[in-house]
This record gives C-alpha cells, sequence and structure tokens, in this order.
C-alpha cells in the first residue's frame, strides 16, 4: 500500500530545489544590482553622471535610482520618476509610428519623399522613406549648418517653415551610397506623419505609442509648459556647472524633442518585446541594420566584453541635446535594458558606463571610472597659472597613476577649451604636455598644430600637421589643415577696383552672414561671429584663403551684377546669396 506521506515528500523535495534555485537567481540579481550602484554612485562622486539609471535583467527591474540634483539651484535630487530630455532616442519612436504608418498601408518604406510632402521634385523624387529613416538620404543635417547653434537655435518654426528653410537643401550624395547622420531626415518624417494622419506629431505619438504603453511621464518638451518633475539642464565648465543655452524645441522636433522617464522607458522595452505597439515583421526591419549598423530608430552593435571578448548583441541609441545627454541599451538576447540619462552634459562617459553595468550583467571583469585629471589642472590654472598645473600634472601621475585618468582626451578636451576661452598659450602648453604623455598619438600632434595656428605660429604648426599625418596618413582634417598652411595656390594680380562690387553681405546659412569688405585694397571674408581674414585672388572671380584650406568665387548675372559666393570647402560647394 502507498503511504501518501511518501508522495508528499517526493513532490516536495523538487519545489524545495526550485525555492533554493529561485533564491540563489534572487541573491544574485541582488549583489548585481548592488554593483551597479557602487559604479555609478563613484561617476556620480566624480562628476562624471548625474541623472538615473534603470537597469533590468530578464524582464526583471534590478536597479532604479537617481543619483545627484535634477535641479542644482533648489538642491532637487534626481529621482526615477525625473523628466529627462531624451535627444535622439527621440528618433525611435518616429521610426514606430512611420511603421505602424506602413502597416496601415498609408506608407511605403520605399515611397518616394516628394509622394509625401510638398517638397522640390529634383531631390524628394530620389530620397525614400527607407533613407531618411537609415540616415542614408543625402538630405544635409541641418544642426551641421555653419552658425546653426548660435544664430537659429533660440527662434520658433512651424514646420513647414523649418522644412523649407533648413531640411530641403540640395543632396550630399546620392541616396543610398552611405550613412551621413541626419536630424533633418527625421525631421521630414515627423513632417510626413503630420501630412498623412492630419494631427499634429505630438498627438499621434501619445494616442498611438504612449497611451497604449502606459507611459503617462513621457511627451513633448515645450518649455512654456509646467511639467512636473522636470530635470534642469547643464552644462559642466572648468569653471563649475552653468545652465545649459536655451533650445526652441520646435527645432529637434521628430529628431529629438521628446522628454521621458527611465521608468517609462522601461515600459517602452516591454511593449518592444511584444507585438502590442508594431507586428514582428515591422520590429524585424527595426532591429536590421543598415550601413554603418543603423537600423530604424535604433543602431545595433555587438557589445565586446572581458578578457575572453564575449559577444553580447544590443540595440541601442544614444541622445544629446542642450544639457542632457542619455543612452538606452536593449540586451536583445538577455532581455535587459540599461538606461542612462543625465542633465549634466556628461555623454563623453556614458559609453564606458554601459560597458561596465554589461560587464556586471554578464559576469565579466570591469573597471571603476578614475577621476579627471583635466579638471583638477584646470582649477589650477584657474587658481594659479599653467606651469603650476603642469608640474601638478605631472606629480600626480608619478604619485597617484590609478586614481587619475590620464588618458590622451583628457588633456585634449581641457586644451580645446582653453583656446574657447582665448587662452592660446595656455592651450599651447597643455597641447604640449599631451604630446609628451602620448608621443604616438596622431591626435596630439593635430590639436598642438590647431593651437599653433591659433596663435599665428605657422612654421610650428606646419610642423605638427606633418608629424599628425606621418603618424596617421587618414587623419583627413590635419591633411586640409596642412593644404591650407602650404597651399601652392598662386596669388595673381587684380584690379582691387572690382572688390566695390563684391563688397556686401552674403547668407551661407540660417542667420549666417559672410560680410565681404574692400580694405585698402585687399579683399577681406567675416563670417558671422568670427575673425576676418583676406582672399587671396587667383583670377577676377575666384579667390582662397591661406588661413584654411577653402576657396570662394562670385557668380555674376547676365548684366554683370554679382548676385551671389560660393564657398568651396570640405568637399562642398556652398551657395550664399548676396542679401546686401
Amino acid at each position: 500500500m502507498i503511504n501518501p506521506n511518501h508522495i508528499y515528500k517526493r513532490a516536495r523535495l523538487p519545489l524545495m530545489i526550485l525555492a533554493l534555485f529561485l533564491v540563489q537567481i534572487s541573491a544574485l540579481a541582488q549583489n548585481k544590482a548592488k554593483q551597479i550602484d557602487e559604479l555609478l554612485t563613484t561617476y556620480n562622486r566624480y562628476g562624471q553622471f548625474n541623472g538615473a539609471a534603470l537597469v533590468s535583467e530578464n524582464n526583471k527591474v534590478i536597479l532604479k535610482k537617481g543619483y545627484g540634483l535634477a535641479n542644482m539651484e533648489w538642491n532637487v535630487p534626481n529621482q526615477a520618476d525625473t523628466k529627462f530630455r531624451l535627444g535622439s532616442i527621440t528618433k525611435q519612436f518616429t521610426a514606430t509610428v512611420i511603421l505602424q504608418l506602413v502597416e496601415q498601408g498609408k506608407l511605403k518604406l520605399d515611397g518616394k519623399l516628394s509622394d509625401y510632402l510638398d517638397y522640390r521634385k529634383d531631390t524628394g523624387e530620389k530620397v525614400t522613406i527607407h533613407n531618411l529613416l537609415t540616415h542614408t538620404s543625402g538630405v544635409p543635417n541641418y544642426t551641421a549648418l555653419p552658425g546653426f547653434f548660435e544664430n537659429v537655435s533660440r527662434n520658433p518654426f512651424t514646420v513647414s517653415d523649418f522644412v523649407k528653410k533648413y531640411a530641403s537643401g540640395d543632396l550630399e550624395f546620392e541616396p543610398g551610397s552611405k550613412f551621413n547622420y541626419s536630424n533633418s531626415g527625421y525631421f521630414l518624417l515627423g513632417a510626413i506623419i503630420e501630412k498623412i494622419t492630419g494631427k499634429p506629431y505630438e498627438q499621434v505619438l501619445k494616442e498611438n505609442v504612449f497611451d497604449p504603453v502606459g507611459m503617462k511621464n513621457t511627451g513633448y518638451d515645450h518649455y512654456d509648459q509646467l511639467i512636473t518633475h522636470r530635470a534642469s539642464g547643464y552644462v559642466k565648465t572648468p569653471n563649475g556647472y552653468q545652465n545649459a543655452p536655451y533650445l526652441d524645441m520646435s527645432i529637434p522636433y521628430a529628431a529629438g524633442s521628446l522628454y521621458s522617464t527611465v521608468e517609462d522607458l522601461y515600459l517602452w522595452d516591454q511593449a518592444l518585446n511584444s507585438e502590442k505597439i508594431l507586428s514582428a515583421k515591422s520590429k524585424a526591419a527595426m532591429f536590421t541594420p543598415n550601413l554603418s549598423n543603423y537600423g530604424y530608430g535604433f543602431a545595433i552593435i555587438n557589445a565586446t566584453l572581458g578578457p575572453n571578448k564575449l559577444s553580447v548583441p544590443t540595440i541601442q541609441h544614444n541622445g544629446g541635446i542642450n544639457g542632457f545627454n542619455t543612452v538606452i541599451v536593449r540586451l536583445a538576447g538577455d532581455k535587459g535594458l540599461i538606461v542612462l540619462l543625465d542633465n549634466t552634459s556628461q555623454g563623453r562617459f556614458q559609453n564606458d558606463m554601459v560597458r561596465g553595468i554589461e560587464s556586471i550583467l554578464f559576469g565579466q571583469p570591469y573597471d571603476f571610472p578614475k577621476r579627471s585629471i583635466a579638471e583638477t589642472i584646470a582649477n589650477t590654472i584657474a587658481e594659479k597659472n599653467v606651469a603650476a598645473a603642469v608640474q601638478q600634472y605631472r606629480e600626480l601621475k608619478t604619485a597617484k597613476p590609478k586614481e587619475y585618468d590620464f588618458s590622451e582626451p583628457e588633456l585634449n578636451t581641457l586644451g580645446y577649451q582653453l583656446l574657447g576661452q582665448g587662452k592660446t598659450q595656455d592651450a599651447i602648453e597643455i597641447f604640449k604636455l599631451n604630446v609628451e604623455a602620448y608621443p604616438e598619438g596622431f591626435n596630439t600632434y593635430d590639436s598642438l598644430g590647431d593651437a599653433y595656428k591659433r596663435n599665428g605660429d605657422k612654421d610650428l604648426a606646419i610642423a605638427n600637421y606633418k608629424k599628425s599625418l606621418e603618424l596617421n596618413p587618414k587623419n583627413l582634417i590635419g591633411a586640409e589643415a596642412l593644404a591650407a598652411l602650404t597651399s601652392n595656390k598662386k596669388e595673381v594680380k587684380v584690379d582691387s577696383s572690382v572688390y566695390d562690387s563684391y563688397a556686401g553681405e552674403y547668407e551661407l546659412g540660417p542667420n549666417f552672414i559672410v560680410t565681404i569688405t574692400n580694405e585698402n585694397g585687399k579683399l577681406m571674408g567675416q563670417p558671422t561671429n568670427q575673425p576676418k581674414a583676406e582672399l587671396f585672388p587667383t583670377s577676377d572671380t575666384e579667390f582662397f584663403l591661406k588661413i584654411v584650406d577653402a576657396q570662394v568665387t562670385f557668380v555674376k548675372d547676365e548684366q554683370g551684377k554679382v548676385t551671389k559666393l560660393i564657398l568651396h570647402q570640405n568637399g562642398r560647394n556652398m551657395e550664399a546669396k548676396k542679401v546686401r
């Protein structure tokens, strides 16, 4: 006869093993969370991360926490529900709505730009929706236009006006032939969404994505609206934190105008793990790498971790916008997620932070951050002088080599900060120190060449550019700088009276004017917020600059009246209409 107690005991044993297994998993997750928290706390203590973080593993959140301050003036801490501007993480939401419209039969990925927008035919008939999604359209990136941030970024625009003025330029290359990251492409996708749906972009996102997913703390960031728990944006300078420059949010639009929280982005990740928002077919298209491993609003990258180079497939995107840097990383095989939202523009540390967290999740060795040697000696320059800073650098490198970050970018960043402040001699000393520390680094010589050129030391600039190219012949920026200083273009004599017809103002970009003047028989050009430079003639209408590798051609109409100039620089021919 069977004893029922024996059956109970046999059944209880697997349950006990399962319970023990679950306890072990829980303990492991808690240990990982502790390690990640210690890592992020150290980044925060060193001033390299200030924001909120969320990490999940196997569809379970193991860490969700704020670090530092959401508002420094009121000492308000960051929390898990703090709202941050997302920057280019916005693009994946724009891509999602586009794919929804494709599913609804209202749009085709191979459809042309001019099929959906009132757009110039000569280019719009070449560019497809797929091109716009994958940054292969050739449409010039408006944020790369000369003087854009200085002169335009504070101004409000309607979508149609902005498209006509700043997202309708001549194609930089044949669509589909190369990758060139372009915010203009995603701005145009937003305009297409509005055209097809007849609704504002933000309303479509709310109805089609945010409400179905339950993302109640995500939306379009309007400066004038009261948004609870919204973080302020800051920039970190050698003189401390400052409020980030104002940006009118009509400008980033469908390329970067959303805000969210780490909690809402976790809900978003969960929705992408299902078919609540997109079909499996649409998600497959979104996560298929094209040129430069870019899908639709996501980059598809294999992370390499640990000494054995463990390969981990990831789907991710970074974001950067005035005062904010963000990153979302989906660990595809592990169903994990890393979200880091920072409100102090500390994006240069995020890749290392992500790699550290990935290493913890996959049981690989990882490194803690080091103190910034650049910030340390920048304070010494401010309080004393650059000589004291150089001495401090050498002393700390000998005494505390593992505590401070002595990597090449540290001094390079500081050097350019000093150049930006007009402290050219100090910058030269810092770049010289970097050359001393990294004599085989081509970029150190290139940067020192820049400083010497700024200081008017032509021979020293040429010597350093040549050394940079000797170490790296593919350094195109250095090659162009060297070419400008050693140009063999022959100056010819021209009757300077013709210069009067060239004098005037030429609009090269949005609120970016090149002013041409005739000063005592010398033709001078001065772009907005830049110093004057002399233009040297190679003919009556063609000129070149000696300080940069650039040429200028003046164009006349049939009556002989000067109507525009063309700036030839960096492989581009940029027209500037004469406006005055």
